[in-house]
């Protein structure tokens, strides 16, 4: 038989629903398809006609393991229509904040998304018969991640203290030290985590990614930034839409995104870690240092690393966060008026765009969003398709877990693809 189809109705261990259709004949692919078919949720039309304070809460319902990425970006987008400038100590809390969603995120993903595939296992709770340590291991983070979460904003899911220019409650002196404590004795599970996925055989699919994340000059940008990529792009976010497109195709719900110029493109924790390596704490760097992280590597499979790397250093992060914040309650009002404001911050799979049109009753009146896996969809599509023709010779059974091993390494989060 010349022809191999592989087909996955439905994808395992991802956020929402999407399958995989390749079709490969005479050793040529000749059809790849990363298919969602997740009904859309049309969130940007719903908004319309909504007051700007309900929009931060809105959009956290767009996903249930990332509500903290759609939080804070529709609230700097928000903010910037009004043209508000918030205080340090918002900017602090609202980065610790984010952290947490980063750090639970990303240990969700490695630990009970991916490492079954890597070491051999069905799911999480077959691994955990054979290796209860590492999966225990892995619970611990993902609390920690969560508890962060529920401190500074009042649940560990669809968080409710940011508001508009400031917070609702701040966490207690007493309540910050004892997670600072859990922080520190996590730093432990965090470098074995390294060390862990840094001995892991990755498959060495080589491909020729461009690479964007945002940057900052003096932090690892997570909240705000601009926008690069390493071969060339360079821009504010208010300029988000010169520079990336998007295209519907017939075979999927989720949009895809592409640069203007070039193509497809990889969003997500390789591409951060590659373009701000320089911007981890020293104790990440150490720990990537001594692991060889190949800061210049273009395979999507080492994603799991580079999330590794990034939990370490978000603990290291959240602990220096913690020690300079002097916590006081704020009264900041403002006065409404008409503007439009976007913001693009990372979410833990990468870039997320958020901008609105507001009026000068405060009513939203147009809203654009564009979350990671729109970002990363037709570069799935890509890689599937070169990952296919290094493997010409494995059995049909074999290529579609590969495929679906790639997937999973980019950890897309499909509700929120169709918004």
């Amino acid at each position: 038989m010349t022809e191999k189809v592989i087909e996955v109705d439905y994808i395992a261990r991802v956020e929402g629903q999407g399958s995989i259709n390749i079709v490969v004949d005479r050793g040529k692919v000749k059809k790849v398809e990363f298919a969602v078919f997740e009904p859309p949720k049309f969130f940007e039309a719903f908004l319309i006609g909504r007051k700007f304070d309900e929009v931060m809460e809105i959009t956290s319902r767009i996903c249930g393991i990332c509500p903290v990425a759609h939080q804070i970006t529709a609230l700097r987008a928000i903010e910037k229509a009004l043209a508000l400038t918030v205080s340090q100590q918002t900017r602090d809390l609202r980065r610790l904040l984010a952290l947490s969603g980063h750090i639970s995120s990303a240990t969700l993903s490695m630990y009970f998304l991916s490492l079954p595939d890597l070491m051999g296992y069905e799911s999480a709770l077959t691994l955990a018969t054979k290796y209860p340590k590492i999966v225990k291991r892995g619970f611990r983070l993902k609390k920690l991640g969560n508890d962060i979460t529920d401190l500074v904003g009042e649940r560990a899911v669809h968080p409710v203290t940011a508001v508009v220019n400031k917070f609702t409650k701040i966490p207690s002196k007493q309540c910050l030290d004892h997670v600072k404590e859990r922080l520190n004795q996590a730093k432990i599970d965090a470098e074995r985590t390294v060390e862990m996925f840094a001995e892991l055989p990755f498959p060495n699919l080589q491909s020729d990614e461009e690479l964007v994340a945002l940057t900052h000059p003096k932090k690892y940008a997570i909240n705000e930034g601009r926008l690069v990529s390493n071969k060339g792009l360079d821009t504010r976010e208010e300029e988000y839409r010169k520079y990336i497109v998007e295209r519907q195709v017939k075979h999927s719900t989720a949009k895809h995104s592409l640069t203007a110029l070039r193509g497809s493109f990889m969003v997500g924790p390789l591409a951060r870690v590659t373009l701000n390596y320089n911007q981890l704490s020293d104790e990440a760097k150490r720990v990537a240092e001594t692991y060889s992280f190949k800061r210049q590597s273009s395979n999507p499979f080492i994603s799991h690393l580079a999330r590794a790397i990034e939990v370490l250093d978000f603990i290291c992060e959240s602990i220096v966060i913690i020690d300079r914040l002097s916590l006081k309650e704020e009264s900041r009002s403002f006065k409404i008026k008409a503007g439009f404001g976007h913001a693009i911050t990372e979410a833990p799979r990468g870039i997320l765009y958020h901008s609105y049109n507001i009026d000068g009753e405060g009513i939203v009146r147009s809203a654009d969003i564009v979350p990671p896996t729109a970002h990363n969809a037709k570069n799935i599509e890509k890689d599937m398709h070169l990952l296919v023709e290094m493997i010409p010779d494995l059995s049909v059974d074999e290529m579609t877990h590969m495929c679906e091993m790639l997937i999973r390494a980019y950890d897309p989060c499909i509700s929120c693809s169709v918004h």
